[in-house]
């Protein structure tokens, strides 16, 4: 295997450091190489090397930062401003309960393969040797990646909860099927998950949410192995029927599925920021949830129907218990919600008074990324035809027009505009302003100038002009 995927900075290093003969890129760079995906991160494990003859190699090529000495593990910043881990081989010891419930030992001179022992999966066990280009794959790594096999490498996986977290996402990412004996596995460990620490738990999540390409594989092997019961918001879909006009697919879980793959293949989902992309496939799993307690059977258009009146607005506490059990930033728990709480706006005619006030009532999230979950949602519905249907496009044509698809309106009209008229700043600014913000989103004026005119005449009044006394609201509703 060639090196072309190593920064030319790092090939010297590996090449050109006597010290570093028995040294082998390892974990998610093989992977990802082997895969024909970029490479983002870099893991070297060296061997036949105490803790500090390593440090004094690397300290020849870069500032060396001994962040994980207990765990054998350096951090070295190359000329390219790349930073790098390098660690020695360790033997974990399980000695108590929990994801930190290890004891650590380095042990430079055990062989790689007793080394690679400790890891999770054998796609993440492959090694290469960079000076011979040799891929060094004791637990059959390779072959799994060819047939799309998530299987744990060894019997110390029990060890480790996380992993079946980490396995989630990486079914999801790589597209990969679970192994039945890892699955096994996995539902025994399902008693562990309490032990883990909720960061590194959202961390699991956070790179299913950002980084899957079939987000559904990841979610039916975490249900499968029996990690899902701690999210009823999750589980309680599954069963919920829905009406066969509108969801031929099934059950309220499968089209949650099937809508979220249908995201992950959206361009606009896969051109936006990670952080957007985290907030749309969480908003994406929780569009629904509210369905579990709000689907009923009753008889509409001549013929008893499935229906789910309220749903979207139920789904929200709902959306807030799991994002809060997940330990979400706040950023994501502010954007989340309201975009399940208007998941169904594309219904409404949209008028450019009903896209100001859509608008404001997602913010911090935006019209544009209510598009996308509201194609999504359309999307996973087969056999009916998927893409953005015609009432999304002209949702987002007109909040395009009205230059507020990706910010909500701003109050035109402000304080200053009041002081400049004699007021005295106190309470019943916030009336008057208040009035004016809604002026604006009815569409009374949509400028500066309007705005002024607008505030004129409502002080006018009986007691003169500018008497906060005669401030009225001169709506057209």
């Amino acid at each position: 295997m060639n090196l072309d995927f190593v920064p030319a900075a790092l090939r010297e290093v590996l090449l050109g450091t006597p010290e570093l003969a028995r040294a082998y890129l390892v974990g998610g760079c093989v992977r990802d190489a082997l895969m024909g995906r970029p490479v983002k991160d870099f893991d070297v494990e060296v061997y036949g090397l105490g803790y500090p003859e390593l440090a004094r190699a690397l300290g020849r090529w870069g500032r060396v930062d001994l962040v994980g000495r207990s765990f054998g593990v350096a951090k070295v910043t190359l000329s390219d401003g790349r930073q790098h881990d390098f660690s020695l081989p360790r033997r974990d010891s399980k000695v108590g309960p929990g994801h930190r419930g290890f004891e650590v030992e380095t042990a430079p001179d055990i062989s790689p393969r007793e080394a690679s022992l400790r890891r999770d999966f054998t796609i993440n066990a492959i090694m290469l040797h960079p000076r011979t280009g040799e891929v060094m794959d004791f637990h059959g790594g390779v072959a799994d990646l060819r047939a799309g096999v998530l299987r744990h490498t060894g019997a110390a996986f029990v060890e480790d909860p996380l992993r079946v977290l980490r396995g989630m996402q990486f079914a999801a990412r790589f597209r990969l099927s679970p192994d039945p004996a890892t699955v096994a596995l996995c539902q025994s460990m399902a008693p562990m998950q309490a032990e883990l620490p909720v960061e590194r738990v959202r961390e699991e999540w956070w790179k299913w949410a950002t980084l899957s390409e079939a987000p559904s594989l990841g979610l039916a092997f975490a249900l499968d192995a029996g990690w899902l019961g701690v999210h009823p918001e999750l589980t309680s879909m599954r069963g919920v029927e829905q009406d066969p006009e509108w969801h031929p697919e099934g059950d309220v879980w499968t089209h949650t599925l099937l809508a979220l793959d249908a995201l992950a293949g959206q361009r606009g989902w896969r051109g936006m920021d990670e952080r957007t992309r985290g907030v749309l496939m969480l908003a994406t799993l929780l569009h629904d949830a509210g369905k579990a307690t709000h689907t009923r059977r009753e008889w509409r258009d001549g013929r008893e129907r499935v229906v789910s009146p309220g749903h979207e607005i139920a789904g929200v506490p709902m959306a807030g218990a799991f994002l809060e059990r997940l330990g979400m930033p706040n950023e994501v728990k502010e954007r989340v919600p309201p975009l399940v709480a208007n998941h169904m706006a594309h219904l409404a005619s949209p008028t450019a008074r009903a896209i100001r006030r859509l608008a404001l009532r997602l913010a911090p999230a935006t019209i544009e990324e209510l598009c996308e979950l509201m194609t999504a949602d359309a999307s996973g519905r087969p056999p009916r035809p998927a893409g953005e249907p015609g009432a999304v496009r002209a949702l987002r044509a007109k909040a395009s027009e009205l230059a507020l698809e990706t910010a909500a309106p701003r109050p035109i009209v402000l304080g200053r505009h009041l002081v400049a008229r004699g007021w005295t700043p106190g309470p019943r600014f916030k009336d008057i302003l208040e009035r004016a913000f809604q002026a604006q989103l009815d569409g009374d004026f949509d400028d500066e100038p309007g705005g002024i005119r607008w505030l004129d005449a409502a002080l006018k009044g009986p007691t003169g002009p500018g008497s906060p006394d005669a401030a009225t609201h001169p709506s057209r509703d």
